[in-house]
């Protein structure tokens, strides 16, 4: 049997999972879980970084011995090395507000149709770009040899080597989706040495052993390093007509495609194009996601989640629905008076107890969801007939159940560690472990995992009423 050490590293925890192929299935184990916090210091939101590194040092102790390590985490944030390999602070969190009022002025600079027809990706504040931009005239930068994005820095710390895996370049908007590799004349424009963005690697490929000096013996090879990448590998699909939501904190919500769609209704509709593995394009829109829960849970200090979503179950749906992508759900704060503040002014009344406003949240991520589904699959021609649910959301039946009846499509939910499955599969087939394309290695995630069908329960007239709330 052979084994495989998947390093997840998600933006609320972080997990070493242990995958194991034999008689055609993959189980997983996880061998260490723990917490991903950010921390305040001198006004400005960081990743503590090193306490990651050390938890995945940890979990791969625990994990024992396996053929080889991959790793995954978000997108767009970065550490930045200097000449001799050190770290030049703790990277910023992407829930910073650095780039408040930069983003916008540098992208109108660049030209925002320019951006799109080079990189595919959608705006979004934290853009990799723009917190560059906002990190311009600083000793840092000034002093950085590499910027590395967070698996790449983890890898570096491994082996030594220094490179960028492509799924994860791919969403710095500073790559050219079409040519595959970073965005020279971009970053040129930007004001950056392109010596700063490292050689590109594939899934796939071998990153290095591990070096001499840790407790360990074996060697990193480069997966789909951003996480949606991985778990869109290890979506259960049965052909190309489905639609995938990666849920969790975010609901990365798309089609997968041959190429990228880089229309003008494209660009107007926020889409982004962001590599995939096997050359694959992941046409989707980022959904603010189960934050919006998170948050809520944080500041009532709540632990009975289950209680809530079964209370949540069974409060009228519709009371009140939000824009569950309104930029000012995006900083950490006070997330049950920011939803109570957009109800009145979209007129509604804001939810009276924590069970409604639960609901009130499952219903808006619902129609979020709806919404990208059928712009993706407009935008994109792509005909969808099934949607997949991957990720932490396929635990929240509540949400399942919402999707369904909101897409007025069947949910499959499940996998929910999709993102831990989709590493451990490209580390096996670039070990000779497993053969085949993307429909090969998914026949073995539906063979490994039992998956739960949600079908729709009410007709679109409710739904099309909640979406015109919101105008």
């Amino acid at each position: 049997m052979n084994a495989y050490a998947a390093v997840d590293l998600g933006a609320s925890s972080g997990r070493v999972v242990v995958g194991r192929l034999g008689g055609g299935r993959l189980d997983l184990t996880t061998a260490h879980r723990f917490a991903n916090e950010p921390v305040r210091a001198g006004g400005t939101l960081h990743w503590d970084v090193l306490a990651l590194y050390a938890g995945v040092l940890e979990g791969l102790r625990v994990a024992g011995p396996v053929d080889s390590i991959g790793i995954d985490a978000w997108a767009v944030d970065y550490g930045l090395i200097d000449a001799r390999g050190a770290l030049l602070g703790n990277p910023v969190h992407y829930r910073d507000g650095r780039t408040d009022g930069i983003w916008r002025a540098t992208a109108q600079r660049l030209g925002e149709r320019r951006l799109y027809a080079t990189t595919g990706l959608q705006q979004l504040p934290f853009n990799t770009l723009y917190q560059l931009a906002a990190a311009a005239g600083s000793p840092q930068l000034a002093a950085a040899q590499h910027l590395l994005l967070i698996p790449d820095l983890i890898a570096y710390w491994l082996t030594g080597a220094v490179g960028a895996e492509a799924t994860n370049a791919s969403t710095t908007q500073l790559y050219d989706v079409r040519a595959r590799d970073w965005a020279a004349s971009l970053i040129a424009d930007v004001g950056l040495p392109g010596s700063l963005f490292p050689p590109l690697r594939r899934p796939g490929d071998r990153i290095g052993a591990v070096r001499a000096d840790l407790p360990f013996t074996t060697e990193v090879v480069a997966v789909g390093s951003h996480d949606t990448a991985s778990a869109v590998v290890g979506v259960p699909a049965d052909g190309a007509d489905f639609a995938y939501i990666s849920c969790g904190t975010w609901s990365l919500v798309g089609v997968e495609l041959d190429a990228p769609v880089l229309s003008e209704e494209s660009r107007l509709a926020n889409f982004t194009n962001e590599g995939g593995v096997d050359g694959t394009i992941r046409y989707l829109r980022n959904v603010m996601g189960l934050w919006l829960l998170q948050e809520c849970l944080r500041s009532w200090g709540e632990d009975d989640l289950p209680g809530l979503l079964r209370a949540a179950a069974a409060a009228p749906g519709f009371l009140a629905v939000v824009d569950a992508d309104d930029p000012e759900f995006l900083p950490p704060g006070d997330m049950p008076a920011r939803l109570a503040a957009a109800c009145a002014r979209t007129g509604q009344p804001a939810p009276s107890s924590r069970p409604t406003l639960v609901r009130s949240i499952m219903d808006s991520l619902a129609l979020a969801h709806r919404r990208a589904v059928r712009a993706a699959a407009s935008l994109s021609g792509r005909d969808v007939r099934v949607v997949h649910l991957v990720g932490g959301g396929a635990r929240n039946e509540l949400l399942c159940q919402l999707t369904a009846d909101a897409c007025g499509l069947p949910v499959l939910a499940g996998p929910v560690e999709a993102t831990a499955v989709g590493n451990v599969l490209v580390q096996a087939r670039a070990g000779g472990a497993v053969r085949g394309d993307l429909a090969a290695l998914r026949k073995l995630v539906r063979d490994s995992h039992e998956l739960r069908r949600y079908e729709p329960r009410e007709s679109a007239a409710a739904w099309d009423e909640a979406e015109g709330r919101l105008g």
